[in-house]
């Protein structure tokens, strides 16, 4: 369904902007949807199919009480595709669709360029259709329940991937290990090349190969290194049916095209925001329309106390930014100077602002965007503090405002989300058929009932008992669930 008229003349006056501003990016279509329709795309993800399942139902029932009772409204949702689909709340004033339309040409321009996003499915629309068929499918031959059950399993634990894996090669290929190892040498003695054959006979030199790389075999660790896509070694060596693989397969697919979203939501967020103000207010607003704007810009970046909004650091972290390299606050002469006056006044006006901003957007994640351009400056300015819980008082209270700690406690929430690291170490452990996994220890320990409960869901998958080695008040431990019981146990946990 198409645009109505009016709808339509706004888009192509904003997409006009958006262009003259610099911003590439795919072929946006715009659909109008109610509040019911709007819940129930959200729901999806964003998508308008997906497979069956009830935690869907479960989202659109906390959306839509959201809705009823004032306390959340869906302004927009852009799907990262070619091309992109944004929807528009029906109802919202037009000065709200402005700055809606505004916000997703942000967006699809941070799809498109960078480089996190590089990787993903840009038919993405097609693919969750196909993954809905493909469900569909399986509970026809198997039955709803029992699909389900496998669903909620597979769902506990999608976040046991590993989303750099897509940048960087972690193994090679069994035929590049082979190439790389040069297959099995068999020592040979010394003799001229006439009397080679009779010294050292092929058939004896074969046989003695085929020993060694038995031996070789049955040395070799499995896996060899420790693999953080926990998933995809559930894929490739647990005993599943046909249709489980496939349904785990769909799973893992779909947490790899949704990791970006999580690794740069406030870059991407901060980009769609700075855009949609500049857009807004140096070239789509009307007089009369001021006012409404100002009210909903506000409520877009305002920030509670103790929580982080991602609209509000992104958007003033890229105005740093741009601000600094128009200046020429950066680089060997302004890291070394330490007259505050003088950096205070500092503008040597080299204008080179827009075009570092359009670098970062298109080289950054959340992490390295603010662990470099999170600066001393940047967080006095904008009165950053760490937020925490005080057993002693029993509120919530300000920590600390020191510049370091602040920091590293904000890049501490970032990295990897905020969730462990968690490696398949061994998939015979003991010599048992059983799963290993290992938490590298970060200086912050397991919630046990969240390891607990990960066990029970793994052991499902992997259909024989899973353990987990990790640090618990600086000690090692060994936890198990045998398929009925949980237990633990003190363990050598080595650090490297």
């Amino acid at each position: 369904m198409g645009l109505p008229g009016y709808l339509r003349d706004i888009q192509l006056e904003i997409e006009g902007h958006a262009r003259d501003h610099g911003l590439d990016f795919f072929p946006v279509i715009f659909e109008v949807l109610n509040y019911k329709q709007m819940n129930e795309v959200a729901a999806y993800g964003g998508f308008p199919t997906r497979y069956p399942h009830w935690r869907f139902g479960m989202d659109y029932e906390g959306l839509a009480k959201g809705y009823e009772y004032g306390l959340q409204k869906i302004y927009e949702m852009v799907i990262n595709n070619n091309p992109s689909y944004a929807y528009l709340l029906e109802g919202n004033s037009t000065v709200d669709q402005k700055t809606v339309m505004a916000h997703v040409y942000g967006h699809v321009d941070f799809f498109k360029h960078n480089y996190f996003f590089s990787k993903t499915n840009r038919k993405m629309i097609d693919g969750m259709a196909n993954h809905a068929t493909r469900v569909r499918k399986h509970m026809e031959r198997h039955g709803i329940e029992k699909i389900e059950s496998f669903i909620d399993t597979c769902l506990s634990v999608e976040n046991l991937i590993d989303p750099m894996s897509q940048f960087i090669v972690r193994r090679l290929s069994s035929k590049q290990e082979d190439e790389s190892e040069g297959g099995v040498e068999v020592p040979k003695l010394r003799a001229k090349a006439y009397m080679d054959k009779y010294i050292n006979p092929p058939a004896f030199v074969e046989k003695q190969k085929l020993r060694l790389e038995q031996g070789k075999e049955k040395t070799k660790r499995f896996p060899e290194e420790p693999q953080r896509d926990v998933l995809l070694f559930m894929i490739e060596n647990a005993p599943l049916e046909k249709w489980e693989r496939d349904i785990l397969e769909i799973v893992r697919t779909e947490a790899y095209y949704f990791a970006p979203q999580a690794q740069t939501k406030i870059m991407n967020e901060g980009w769609a925001a700075y855009w949609h103000s500049k857009i807004m207010t140096e070239k789509a607003l009307k007089p009369s329309e001021i006012i409404d704007y100002a009210d909903a810009n506000a409520g877009i970046l305002s920030t509670s106390p103790g929580q982080l909004n991602p609209y509000k650091l992104g958007v003033e972290l890229f105005r740093h930014i741009e601000d600094r390299w128009n200046k020429g606050r950066f680089g060997k002469e302004w890291n070394e100077c330490e007259d505050m006056a003088a950096k205070k006044s500092w503008d040597r006006r080299l204008g080179l602002g827009r075009q570092k901003i359009f670098e970062v957007r298109k080289l950054y994640n959340d992490v390295t965007f603010i662990d470099e351009f999170f600066t001393l400056e940047f967080c006095h300015d904008q009165k950053y503090y760490s937020f925490g819980f005080n057993e002693r008082s029993g509120n919530w209270e300000i920590e600390t405002r020191e510049f370091k700690k602040v920091k590293d406690k904000l890049l501490f929430r970032l990295t990897n989300h905020g969730q462990p690291f968690i490696y398949v170490e061994d998939g015979n452990f003991e010599n048992r058929g059983e799963l290993l996994l290992k938490h590298r220890h970060e200086g912050v320990d397991l919630k046990l009932d969240h390891a607990r409960d990960t066990l029970v869901y793994l052991s499902r998958i992997w259909k024989r008992p899973a353990n987990i080695l990790t640090k618990l008040d600086g000690k090692g431990k060994l936890l198990r669930f045998d398929g009925k019981d949980h237990s633990e146990k003190s363990a050598e946990y080595p650090d490297k």
